[in-house]
Order: C-alpha cells, then structure tokens, then sequence
C-alpha cells in the first residue's frame, strides 16, 4: 500500500488534521493507495514556505543554477522513468505504452525550458549615450500549480519547469484522484539542495485549490481542468489580481473532406478520440465527414471499434484502458443516452464490456455515435471520454461554420490533400492548435492553449516561460544634471 505525504519547507509531513484519500485502481476498484488530504490551513504553510523562500535566498539564484537545476530534474525523470510510467498507469488507468512516452516526453519539456532558460539575457534599449535603458524579465513570485487527473505528471512538468527555470518558488496541487506520480516527483525534487519552500507539495481537494487561488501571497495560479472549476479560480484571483492561466479543456472538430487520404484519416480518426481512452482535452471526439465519403468513412470506423483491445494498462497487448473515475464513468455514459434520445444512432458501443473481467472498475466500449447535428448537445459540450460524435458537411464554409460554432477553441484538425484548402481552413478555425493530415503532436518548442472557453495563456514554447515572468524596464542615469524648471 503505497502512503503520501505533504512536502512543505522542505520537510514531508502529515495533513494538520491526519486526513487521507483512499486511491482507486480504475480498472478493478480496489485501494492501491492512501494520499495525504490537506485543508486549507496545510496549503497556508505551503504558501508561506514559498513566500519566505522566494524572499529571501531563491531570488540569488543565477540563470545558470536554474537551467542547471531543470537538467538535473531531467536526469532524475530518466533514472525513474520506469517507476513514474507504472505508477502513472496505475493511477489513470492509461496503458504503460502511453504512460513511457508521457516520462520521456516530460524529461523533454525539462531539457527544453533548460536550454531556453539558459539562452536568457535582458534586452538592452538605444538611448542617450549617459543613460543604461534595459528590459528585463524577472519571477512573478510565488505560483499556485493546479494540475488535473488526465495527465498528473506531464502538466505538472508544463507548470514546474517554466515556473522553476524563471526564479519562481512553487506551491503544486495534483488531482486527489491521480497524485501519486507527482508525489514520487517530489521525492525526485527533495534529493536536490533547493532551499526550503521552494517546492512544496499539497495534496488535497477543492478548498486547497481555492487557497491558492485566493491567497493574497500568491503571485500567479495556473490551472488546466474544467470549466467550472477555471471560473472560480478566475474570479477567486481577482483579489490581488494576481497573474492567472488556465487550460479549461476542448470540443475538438476533426474534419476530413473527400480529397483525403481516406486509410490514415479513418486510422487517426481513431487514435484522436481513443487515446487514453478519449481522457485528452484535444481528443478529436468530433468527427466531421464530407457529405460523399460519410458513409463509407463511417463503415471502415464500425469494422475496426470491435477489434480494440480494452483491458489492464499493464497488459502488453491492451490498446485502450478504463476511464478514470465512477463520476467520470456515469457522466459519459449519460451523455451517450441524451444524445439517442436527441436523434444520434449508436452504431457500436455505449456500454459497459461484457465479461467477468469488466465487472468491477470503470470500464467503457469504444463508442460511435452518427447522425449527429450541430445543435445536439453532445456535439457542443465536452465528452472526456471514448466517444466519436459523426457528423455530415457537404461544403468547406458549412464544415467551418460549424466547426467554429463552439464555446470552445483549443484544438482542431483538417484532413485534405488539397493545400490551398488546408492553408484556408487552418487560418479560419478559431483554435489554439490546428492539424493538417495529422492529430496529436505536440512539441515543447510550440505552444499549447486555447482561444475562447478553452483558457487564458499558453503553455510550452518561449511564450510559456514569458507566461512565469513580470516585464521591467531598467532606467540608470549616470550622470544626473539638475533641469532648473521648478521655481530656478
């Protein structure tokens, strides 16, 4: 039985109140672990660490110490790649292939802020030659890291790295329901001689999270998660108006016109809604076909949902694992029935797997809804879950329209051999991120974040350093004279 506990001014130590979490297996529901519950008075302490740390001897910190630090990181992510990946498997549910890629992709997202870290330097400004005029970049100070259940580790690392790498100190939050690879993370951090408070880990439920949120001595929250949620955080920072990012999810079109390549567009079609067992805030869970390849489109679709493999994320020949949670669980499979009952027909899925094995945990078919409109709410609202909604275009303008009549604007993607279209249709869709002939990929180099309902900011890329800094403009006369204006 794996036991977590806070790490706050660089020591671990149990809740105030010794309050625990019991952690669910996904697939089979039993207690694998029992995480540290906080309250509000644990992330106070937390705050306060990072509050005394950022004030005192984190802010002499050099560049080259912090790009040396996220290297380090990045070793130790390495060493324990194989621990974090089944640690992440067994908490998310996900496959361990999934889970290998997220280490070497987190260990990455380190290298990469190190070497931008390091590539720092203030800009100086022309002026008078008795002036020395510089624009600088220096920490916002302490950051509230609010991170979700999907992905635990591989948003903290968007959070931490950049955080970290601009001279902040650092108060993380994981989802009480998936802690345990940021947890192991923190031990990784603890090896290392920070001061203390610099990183401090508090793992909790809502109240935690509004804490940092509402605290007048943090500087800046960043969380990705729900709508809901973002709102509070977004109105509970306004009372320092303290700096804010949010990651608020998608409803992701994925759009294939009859010029594509039919083989790779059905194959992705696929992975973009079933990755992860569709637990991705850009899963491509909204198909959008071209009028004259609909139904054969969706044909090759139905030939290919019964041969998924849905089993335990540590079997090798698994390729979809559970959803996470029972909430998670009920939710999809009523969004399923609202929208038969709105007109969608359900072509495969919808259910719980037969059989022994899928009796207990949170188990879903891959599941294809078609004859699906614009107006149906499941074509609006976030399913988070394995779940295709098929819907029919018959023009690029009536696919865009559509497409772009969301609250929504995080990702997209366009299937098309025709360049010319594909260079129209990414510039029209309002989205953070638009595919072409492709879904998926992403790179530290290029920025993550949505337009719209889907959040405020950008992660990775320079802009996600930028996004853990204040703007200053340096301004030294060297050799004041008097102006003799005022009563001379």
């Amino acid at each position: 039985m794996i036991q977590t506990q806070l790490y706050i001014d660089g020591q671990w130590q149990s809740p105030i109140d010794n309050g625990t979490r019991a952690i669910l297996s996904p697939a089979d529901e039993s207690v694998i672990a029992q995480a540290a519950e906080a309250t509000r008075a644990d992330a106070r302490l937390a705050i306060a660490a990072a509050r005394k740390a950022f004030d005192g001897p984190w802010r002499q910190t050099t560049i080259r110490d912090r790009a040396r630090l996220l290297n380090k990181i990045a070793d130790l992510v390495d060493r324990d790649a194989e621990k974090l990946a089944r640690l992440e498997s067994l908490n998310t549910g996900k496959t361990l292939t999934e889970s290998r890629t997220d280490m070497g992709d987190i260990a990455a997202t380190f290298r990469y802020f190190a070497g931008l870290v390091a590539s720092e330097s203030g800009a100086v400004n022309e002026a008078p030659h008795h002036v020395i005029s510089r624009t600088l970049r220096e920490p916002v100070g302490v950051c509230g890291l609010i991170t979700p259940w999907n992905y635990p580790l591989l948003q903290a690392a968007w959070k931490i790295a950049p955080a970290l790498g601009a001279g902040n100190t650092v108060v993380i939050k994981p989802s009480n329901l998936t802690p345990l690879t940021t947890h192991h993370f923190t031990q990784l951090v603890a090896e290392l001689d920070l001061p203390p408070g610099v990183f401090n880990l508090v793992t909790g439920g809502a109240e935690v999270g509004a804490e940092l949120a509402e605290s007048l001595d943090v500087d800046l929250v960043s969380f990705t998660g729900g709508a809901y949620a973002g709102e509070s955080i977004m109105k509970a920072a306004t009372g320092n108006f303290k700096r804010i990012g949010l990651e608020l999810g998608g409803k992701n079109p994925n759009i294939v016109f009859a010029d594509a390549d039919l083989d790779a567009a059905v194959d992705y079609a696929l992975n973009a809604a079933f990755f992860h067992a569709g637990q991705v805030c850009s899963a491509g869970s909204r198909l959008m076909v071209e009028d004259s390849i609909y139904d054969a489109f969706i044909g090759r679709l139905a030939e290919r949902l019964p041969r998924i493999v849905i089993g335990n994320g540590f079997h090798g020949e698994t390729q979809m694992g559970p959803v996470q949670s029972a909430q998670q669980h009920e939710k999809i499979l009523g969004m399923v029935q609202a929208g038969i009952a709105e007109g969608a027909r359900l072509v495969h899925g919808g259910k719980r797997p037969a059989g022994d094995v899928y009796k207990q945990g949170y188990w879903l078919e891959p599941t294809l809804l078609t004859d699906v409109t614009a107006e149906m709410k499941i074509a609006k609202e976030e399913i988070f879950g394995p779940v295709i909604t098929a819907e029919r275009f018959r023009s690029e303008e009536e696919a865009l329209r559509a497409a772009n009549d969301t609250p929504y604007g995080l990702a997209a993607a366009v299937w098309t051999r025709d360049l010319d279209k594909a260079n129209r249709m990414s510039r029209a869709l309002r989205f953070g991120t638009v595919w072409v002939n492709d879904y998926h990929p992403y790179f530290p180099e290029a920025p993550w974040g949505g337009y719209k309902a889907s959040g405020i900011g950008r992660e990775l890329a320079r802009i996600g350093l930028d996004e853990y800094t204040e703007l200053k403009h340096s301004y030294i006369n060297l050799a004041p004279k008097a102006m003799g204006w005022f009563g001379a």
